[in-house]
């Protein structure tokens, strides 16, 4: 079957497919097949209600004789799909209104009882997808219009074309695509928090107070270190193995006495109630007979904040925060591969040309016998997209950049 383009540049949803998540179709008494025309593909995991399974499916079924608000309930009987098409085992009955609910965060309005409600994330992921075309669209794309005969490139396989398309995207990825994700995260007692699974590299990390702003925390740099290794070791400092000869691990020192750490001493905040025996360790002294503590002579800036610090612990797959962190609200921003749900994966159309281009210089230049000049020509070509795909998704606003240049003939006095 030869491999069609896709219409990634037509609205396929209606306005209450789009907002709601919902469809709706009339029974004819003798109709058992129903095709859905979202854009998310329908999910079955069972089709009985008491089944554990029935928790997996992306959508619920609703019916009602009249349709009016209040009347809808959850539809019972068997049902199965394929592909998008729901297929009841007994056609309902004629002029009988049928709703399949795509699952969202507010439940949906067809449903009479809490517990038929159909709760789930299915409708708000599929908010804002028009700016983005999946991965598989552009390998299928970019092999009807750039691979064939009369073309540059005679014949690829789809493999290749699979494994350029993957790596494209997490070279993009990093800096290019914005690829960057949140989570909203709650600092526990230990101080410690696993990294997200699609982790790949940090962006920022912030406590957010009861307002809602955010307080940017920064790395510790060298105040700190979370080590690899944590060896026990004998009375002669000799690293201690287990019966199988391997190195035994005890928990890291350095990070018990961080978490323990009192970092008013480190940005100069400590007051009165802060003075104990610990506060010589970082030599802020006792300076003159009046007995004024924490004069600080060249304080480096970069610890001269009270936002906390957090740090990576490569070793076990976690980050590590500073004592007043704990129990504070945070926002960790990251950046995945851009590969996390495999095929699947998005890419802005404002960077898809850009796509094209890598695809077809990575092609190329890996092939014995191309002409030198065709593959600079690509080269040049590729990065030229590239850095317009940059400019199009940096999303400079001149008018944001106006209201932060109007302050710039305010006079700060200290």
């Amino acid at each position: 079957m030869a491999i069609q383009p896709t219409n990634d540049g037509l609205v396929t949803e209606t306005a209450q497919q789009y907002y709601e998540g919902a469809q709706g179709f009339r029974g004819t008494g003798t109709q058992k097949a129903f095709l859905t025309t979202f854009d998310t593909d329908l999910f079955l995991g069972s089709s009985d209600s008491a089944n554990v399974d029935y928790a997996l499916n992306n959508f619920k079924i609703y019916t009602s004789s009249t349709a009016i608000p209040g009347t809808w309930t959850e539809f019972g009987a068997a049902f199965n799909v394929t592909g998008n098409t729901v297929n009841f085992d007994v056609a309902p009955v004629i002029n009988l209104y049928i709703t399949v609910q795509l699952k969202i965060l507010t439940g949906g309005k067809y449903a009479t009882t809490e517990p038929e409600k159909a709760y789930g994330q299915a409708v708000e992921d599929n908010y804002g997808n028009y700016e983005y075309i999946k991965l598989k669209d552009v390998i299928n794309n970019f092999i009807v219009g750039y691979v064939g005969a009369g073309k540059l490139i005679q014949d690829a396989k789809r493999t290749d074309v699979i494994f350029h398309a993957k790596r494209g995207l997490q070279e993009f990825s990093y800096d290019t695509l914005r690829s960057i994700k949140s989570a909203e995260l709650t600092i526990p007692k230990s101080l410690t928090l696993v990294l997200p699974q699609d982790y790949v590299n940090y962006v920022k990390c912030s406590w957010v107070d009861t307002l809602g702003v955010l307080h940017p925390m920064y790395p510790t740099n060298n105040l700190t270190t979370s080590p690899y290794y944590t060896q026990a070791q004998d009375s002669a400092g000799i690293p201690t193995q287990d019966n199988f000869g391997n190195d035994l691990e005890t928990t890291s020192l350095t990070q018990e006495r961080w978490h323990k750490a009192n970092t008013n001493f480190i940005n100069g905040f400590f007051n009165s109630t802060d003075f104990t025996n610990d506060m010589w360790a970082y030599n802020w002294g006792m300076m003159g007979s009046g007995g004024n503590f924490g004069r600080q002579y060249g304080m480096d800036p970069q610890f001269a904040q009270a936002n906390g610090y957090f740090n990576l612990n490569e070793r076990e797959g976690k980050l590590s925060f500073s004592s007043t962190l704990v129990d504070k609200l945070i926002i960790f921003e990251y950046i995945s591969d851009g590969l996390a749900t495999d095929l699947d994966t998005k890419v802005p159309k404002l960077a898809e040309e850009a796509m094209y281009s890598y695809l077809m210089y990575a092609l190329i230049s890996t092939r014995i016998n191309q002409p030198e000049y065709v593959v600079q020509r690509l080269r040049k070509e590729k990065s030229a997209k590239l850095r317009n795909a940059k400019i199009r998704l940096s999303n400079i606003k001149l008018d944001e950049i106006v209201q932060v240049m109007r302050g710039k003939s305010k006079w700060i006095k200290t």
